[in-house]
């Protein structure tokens, strides 16, 4: 194969796939691995793809930063992950419920159940929805008050929930790239909570639709290592195998 065609074959499978490794690339066009770095460097040089560990993603658009937003996009398979994490619930446990659209969602199941949960959150909206149910308790730690999360993020945020201990943390993502292990946000100041949240839940979740396979995200605040499961939607059974080869259970 030409030079050229290789380099559109390549560039079409990012965006059919979202995410390539350079391994993968080689024996797949009995190339070097030398050949497909050369290949990756001029696709990311015209906008085509952008370079990851051990290959390259898709360029997504830009990522509506407004949580609350974003729950309609995919809502579906949103709703299908919410399901799957409500059911994971038992009566009188202490959850987290992180920034996530399909946290929300979660939320508004559990206002709508008669379950007996206490949650907590720096997510006003998840806060909001969880709160209508008659045996829920809320609690939202604080900290700097960020608009477009419509929530609290930064240290102090994470300081509040140090006396808090929680039998399961549910966790958002903007971006999860499988191979490089990578658990992706946005902003900097939504990390410390993040972290925060794991390190005191005895059980951590990803929820991840399989579109945020391979998707950009600014900065790492977790690895695939640091949770027990994710859930995710049955869209794209390639994603999740990928998700499955890290050896992560997935539900």
């Amino acid at each position: 194969m030409f030079l050229e065609a290789r380099q559109e074959a390549i560039a079409q499978l990012i965006d059919q796939e979202g995410h390539v490794t350079v391994s993968d690339l080689a024996g797949k066009f009995d190339v070097t691995e030398d050949c497909i770095r050369k290949d990756l460097r001029r696709l990311v040089a015209e906008g085509r793809c952008r370079k990851v560990y051990g290959g390259a993603t898709r360029v997504d658009p830009e990522v509506n930063r407004v949580v609350a937003e974003r729950v309609d996009l995919l809502r579906p398979e949103k709703q299908a992950i919410a399901a799957k994490a409500f059911a994971m619930l038992k009566p009188r446990q202490t959850v987290y419920l992180d920034f996530s659209s399909s946290n929300i969602l979660l939320a508004q199941l559990v206002g709508a159940s008669d379950l007996s949960l206490t949650v907590v959150s720096n997510s006003v909206d998840v806060l909001r929805a969880a709160s209508s149910g008659t045996n829920v308790r809320t609690f939202c730690p604080g900290g700097s008050y960020d608009a477009e999360y419509n929530g609290f993020v930064g240290n102090l945020a994470a300081s509040a929930l140090d006396p808090y201990r929680f039998d399961a943390a549910f966790m958002g993502a903007v971006g999860v790239e499988a191979e490089a292990g990578d658990v992706l946000t946005l902003d900097m100041e939504d990390v410390p909570a993040k972290q925060a949240a794991m390190a005191r839940a005895e059980v951590n979740v990803l929820l991840c639709d399989t579109d945020k396979l391979g998707h950009a995200g600014t900065y790492r605040y977790a690895t695939l290592d640091d949770f027990d499961l994710a859930i995710c939607d049955e869209v794209r059974p390639d994603a999740v195998e990928r998700l499955r080869a890290t050896g992560l259970t997935v539900a």
